[in-house]
């Protein structure tokens, strides 16, 4: 398996298990399943609902003797209601509580984005907080805190631009490592990705398959195309006796990323797994590279509300033009 360093030597798996939209009941299966066969990172989010199921999963795995603690890479983000810098550590200890450890490897912002304390997710402008009013920074200097307490080994954010990472790179004690953004063929971002790599921030990309079972309400109202239809990918496996799913992981950790598929289904998990043993040639990735669409699955559209502090022009730091092509 393909791993990344950080400065202090830990080593991030390229291939993480993904547990977004993993149902009560089936979570804590899929982590434990992931871990049987080779897995080493799992990527969880308190808004995701599911922390308490797979701190179980994870507490059985250690009983057991399957793995311990220190060889699991795990990831958790703070949710929108908590980005006051007072505010970060108590929703860190509720995670830890939730996961039953003692740190996270990783601890993320998850949005760009602050709602007022008891909203789960906003329905006017009212329930939202202006960058203006709670500064990014703030909540940064929060992580920075969770980061001096040991609870968090590295911290960073999530569906960040260049421009809002670049600003907490120039005022941060402690530079975000890692920004965890939508990347797939059809949003490839390579500027972000050049940007990253000058500045020794890792991508891991989410929704690497094309993200087909999220909510509608980070849905657009036109026809989307389908990434895992795609006939260039589907030319690409059949090439190399892979399934579609294969080729998007590879190509993800050929660029340099680390990837987060999700699955509850263990042929799932094996197989995506073991796309780390795939090598697309570079006429693969070339083909590849023809596919960008900017196309964002993930539009961020609960955030952009009548009344509220956000456009899709202000979230994303794009221009209108940029975001048309994204629809």
């Amino acid at each position: 398996m393909r791993t990344y360093s950080f400065d202090n030597g830990d080593t991030l798996p390229a291939i993480g298990l993904g547990t977004w939209l993993s149902a009560p009941g089936e979570v804590g299966a899929a982590v434990k399943e992931a871990i049987r066969v080779g897995y080493r990172h799992i990527d969880c989010a308190a808004i995701y609902g599911n922390e308490a199921e797979v701190g179980a999963a994870l507490r059985e795995c250690f009983a057991a003797g399957v793995v311990k603690r220190e060889e699991l890479w795990i990831t958790s983000k703070l949710w929108n209601t908590a980005h006051a810098e007072d505010a970060v550590l108590p929703a860190l200890k509720k995670t830890l509580a939730d996961l039953g450890l003692d740190y996270l490897d990783l601890y993320l912002i998850h949005w760009p984005v602050a709602l007022r304390p008891g909203v789960h997710m906003p329905r006017s402008g009212a329930d939202m907080i202006s960058l203006e009013e709670l500064p990014l920074g703030a909540t940064w200097r929060g992580m920075e805190a969770a980061a001096d307490a040991g609870l968090a080994r590295h911290i960073g954010v999530s569906n960040h631009s260049v421009k809002k990472l670049r600003g907490l790179l120039d005022g941060a004690r402690r530079r975000p490592e890692v920004n965890q953004i939508e990347l797939h063929p059809y949003l490839q971002q390579p500027a972000m990705l050049e940007f990253c790599a000058a500045e020794n921030v890792h991508l891991t990309a989410y929704s690497p398959l094309g993200a087909g079972g999220r909510p509608d309400f980070f849905r657009g109202d036109e026809a989307e195309p389908v990434l895992l239809e795609e006939t260039t990918l589907a030319a690409i496996a059949a090439r190399h006796g892979a399934t579609p799913a294969q080729v998007l992981i590879a190509w993800g950790v050929q660029r340099g990323t680390s990837v987060i598929p999700k699955s509850v289904k263990p042929r799932r998990i094996a197989e995506n797994l073991a796309a780390g043993e795939l090598t697309l040639s570079d006429a693969d990735m070339a083909a590849i590279r023809e596919l960008d669409r900017h196309r964002r699955y993930l539009q961020g559209n609960p955030w952009v509300i009548d009344g509220g502090p956000f456009t899709m022009e202000t979230l994303w730091d794009e221009a209108p033009e940029a975001l048309e092509a994204a629809r």
